[in-house]
This record gives C-alpha cells, sequence and structure tokens, in this order.
C-alpha cells in the first residue's frame, strides 16, 4: 500500500521530484514497539548513512514497470525488516532510543534528471554533489522521520541510479548490506520471502549494558565536562565535514614519526584527531573522545553476527586529555 508524500525543494538543479509515496510492508507485521541498545541511542549514530547504486542506459526498458517492480520489492522486504517502516521515538523513562512498528512505512521517491551515467565514472569533488539524487534527507529521526528512504532517479541517456538512506541508529552497514541484498533478489525476481533462509535478528537487548555492573565503568556513555566553552562556540560557528586524501606515501610517512609499530588506521586516526585538537586550540586540560566503529560480532562469545542482522554493532574509544595528544 502507497500514500503520497508531500516533499519540499521538489526540484534542484539536476533532479526533479516527480512524486514520493510512503511504501509500507506488503504484508501484515508485528504492532509492537522494540528498544534500541544503549549503543544504538548515542548521539552520534542518529544520522543517515547513503548508498547510491548506478545503472548502465537500456535501450529498451519500460520505466513504469520497473518502478512499480522497485516499489513492490521494497514493500515485500519491508515485512522481514518491518523496524524500517517504524518510526524511532525517545523512550519514556529517558534511557534511549525505540522503534515503534505499526508499518508506517518508509518513503519511495520517483524522480528525473538531465544527468548521464559517465558523470558518475569520478568520485564527486563536492560532499554534497550527488546528495540531490536523496532528495529527502532525514535530519532528526526523533522528529518523526523514516528511517529509510529509497529514491530511484532517471538519467537522461538512458541510465538510473538508486540511492538509499538509512539511519544508523537502526543498523550499520552490515544489517543495511543483507537489507539491500534481499531488496535487489526480490526486484529481480530471484527468489520470494518464503525462500528466506536467514531472517533478520533484532536481539538489541544483547548490547544494552543497563543492568549489568562494569568495575571499569562505562565512559563511553557519560558526556565530559565542557572547559572551553566549545557547545556555545560551535552553536554559532559551523563545523563543515571535508575529505582529504591520504595515499600509501603519506601514510608510511605518519608511521615513520611514530615510535611504536602502528597500524595505518591508528596513525591516521591520531594525526587526524590531533590537527582538529590543535586547531581548535582546546586547552590542555579538556578531555576529548575518540570513537570509532568496530564490527564485534565474531569477537564476542557466543558470535552476534547472523545474516540478515539489522543490529548495529560497535564500538571502540580512547579518552584523552589536549596534553595527551600533544606527546
Amino acid at each position: 500500500m502507497d500514500k503520497q508524500v508531500q516533499i519540499n525543494n521538489m526540484s534542484s538543479s539536476s533532479v526533479h521530484v516527480k512524486e514520493a509515496f510512503f511504501i509500507t510492508p506488503s504484508q501484515p507485521t508485528p504492532n509492537h514497539t522494540l528498544q534500541l541498545s544503549a549503543l544504538d541511542s548515542q548521539l552520534f549514530v542518529r544520522f543517515t548513512f547513503e548508498y547510491l547504486l548506478v545503472y548502465e542506459p537500456r535501450h529498451v526498458f519500460d520505466r513504469a514497470a520497473i518502478k512499480n517492480n522497485v516499489k513492490s520489492a521494497l514493500g515485500r522486504a519491508l515485512v522481514p525488516y518491518y523496524p524500517l517502516a517504524g518510526r524511532v521515538r525517545a523512550r519514556a523513562d529517558g534511557l534511549g532510543l525505540e522503534v515503534v512498528c505499526r508499518a508506517q512505512g518508509a518513503v519511495f521517491i520517483d524522480a528525473v534528471s538531465d544527468c548521464t551515467v559517465s558523470e558518475f565514472e569520478e568520485g564527486p569533488k563536492r560532499r554534497d554533489q550527488w546528495r540531490k539524487f536523496l532528495s529527502l534527507h532525514v535530519v532528526d529521526v526523533l522528529k518523526g522521520g523514516p528511517p529509510l528512504v529509497v529514491q530511484l532517479t532517471w538519467l537522461s541517456d538512458g541510465g538510473a541510479t538508486l540511492a538509499v538512506g538509512f539511519n544508523h541508529c537502526m543498523c550499520d552497514g552490515i544489517g543495511s548490506g543483507e537489507f539491500l541484498n534481499l531488496f535487489a533478489e526480490l526486484a529481480m525476481g530471484n527468489r520470494g520471502l518464503a525462500e528466506l533462509k536467514s531472517k533478520p535478528v533484532w536481539s538489541r537487548h544483547l548490547l544494552d549494558w543497563t543492568g549489568h555492573t562494569n568495575p571499569l565503568g562505562h565512559p563511553e556513555f557519560r558526556s565530559v565536562p565542557d572547559l572551553c566553552g566549545f557547545i556555545s562556540r560551535y552553536a554559532r560557528e559551523r563545523l563543515t565535514p571535508t575529505c582529504i586524501p591520504f595515499d600509501e606515501k603519506q601514510l608510511n610517512e605518519l608511521k615513520k614519526s611514530t615510535k611504536f609499530t602502528s597500524t595505518s588506521f591508528e596513525v591516521l586516526s591520531a594525526h587526524v584527531w590531533r590537527s582538529w585538537a590543535r586547531a581548535l586550540k582546546l586547552p590542555s586540560n579538556q578531555i576529548v573522545k575518540l570513537i570509532f566503529s568496530v564490527n564485534i560480532r565474531d569477537r564476542v562469545e557466543p558470535a552476534l553476527y547472523r545474516a540478515g542482522t539489522t543490529a548495529t554493532l560497535r564500538f571502540g574509544m580512547r579518552v584523552y586529555t589536549r596534553r595527551g595528544f600533544e606527546r
């Protein structure tokens, strides 16, 4: 079942949104509330991560039939993955987030563009260059936005793009990849839901620290004192994301500059984070956190990984003072 959606800014310089719908699960799904874990409820994972899939031109095809097939496959994929058709809200006890599952639906957008497939052969020159191919960007999922958005955009040369946005508090890269694989197989007719061998696993309680005693505490869940007015300062000034490539030669130079044997990830993370702290001129006693994602599915006993899981499994953390970064 679809219901039309109104999207602001229906067109950009090269993308025009024709219509948008809520796509609900094609079969009845459980009507209940599912809790997200303490890890999933952290502020730094309440953002949308996106995929952009580009398809070569086809000379003979029926756009309407393809669009309807993609919409149908999305509705069927949302049956086992029904939490992605729900809505995220804060829990009444204030201890985290939860998903209200009432088959509210994911958003499907049908659009056209004057771009061609050849324009995607090289990476984007700007971070937001391809953002227009996912016209609905959910900034705050707690305001009722859908955790899943799909946009099919027809290109001028007969090609197409399929952009998919997932809210990170709902799933990680592996979980979203499992969903996309099922979505694709349903669209291509390779299998039906009855042939789904491994069903998605929620089991978020396994990742929740609430009620468990840890002698080391849980510093990853605690805020640090703001000794430099950081919050008020950047309520006025905007931090702008950027992308800086490092080649093998530069990574080797960073490794040589340390006294320890380090991986590329370790030296690059330390270099970027220290440069960030220096650029902000943080006081020497300001505590800062370096938090990064780690796949722990097969690193714990019993292993948490199962095919089709939607669980978000992370993370590693280091806590430093500004002085510690200068070493």
